[in-house]
């Protein structure tokens, strides 16, 4: 479909909509934002990468060093992504907290039970200890991508101004 809107001066399309647009600002989807979902899938896709690694070579004697490393880099890459949003500041926290919180209440459940699978399977503790910190960071990495992903659409400054800064119910 092509747009009978002729350009204005600027290069701008002329019309009710190109003005209706330029008063409301950048909306949720034309904000800059770091590239939360990218670190937190790399994160993941990592994570899941490591646990498929010590699968495969279950029940036999399991190298510890490729599922450690795509450990350290998940951890690296979830820690990045956290940084990155903590410093936006035109974003809606308020709905970021409510999806993310209820997220990671739901995930710590279902990392508790798998957790729970691998004590009573009585896994070796080097390894025991490798998959609760692969299950700490699935149980983490999710809320947050699913946090993010809702509140980017989301209209900015709906519940607080984001981590230390004013909240709903306290006086700017």
């Amino acid at each position: 479909m092509v747009s009978s809107a002729a350009p204005a001066a600027g290069g701008q399309p002329a019309g009710p909509a190109a003005a209706e647009a330029s008063l409301a600002g950048a909306g949720p989807a034309q904000r800059k934002l770091p590239p939360v979902t990218g670190l937190a899938v790399a994160a993941l896709s990592l994570v899941i990468a490591g646990g498929i690694f010590l699968a495969a070579h279950l029940p036999r004697s399991t190298p510890l060093g490729p599922p450690a490393a795509a450990l350290v880099l998940a951890v690296v890459a979830l820690l990045t992504a956290a940084a990155l949003l903590a410093r936006v500041r035109d974003f809606a926290w308020h709905t970021f907290f409510v999806v993310a919180g209820w997220t990671l209440a739901a995930y710590l459940v279902i990392a508790g039970m798998l957790e729970f699978v691998f004590v009573l399977d009585h896994t070796p503790g080097q390894l025991l200890v490798l998959l609760t910190l692969m299950l700490l960071v699935f149980a983490i990495d999710v809320p947050l991508l699913l946090g993010f992903s809702v509140a980017r659409y989301a209209p900015a400054g709906t519940g607080g101004a984001g981590p230390g800064g004013p909240q709903p119910d306290s006086p700017a």
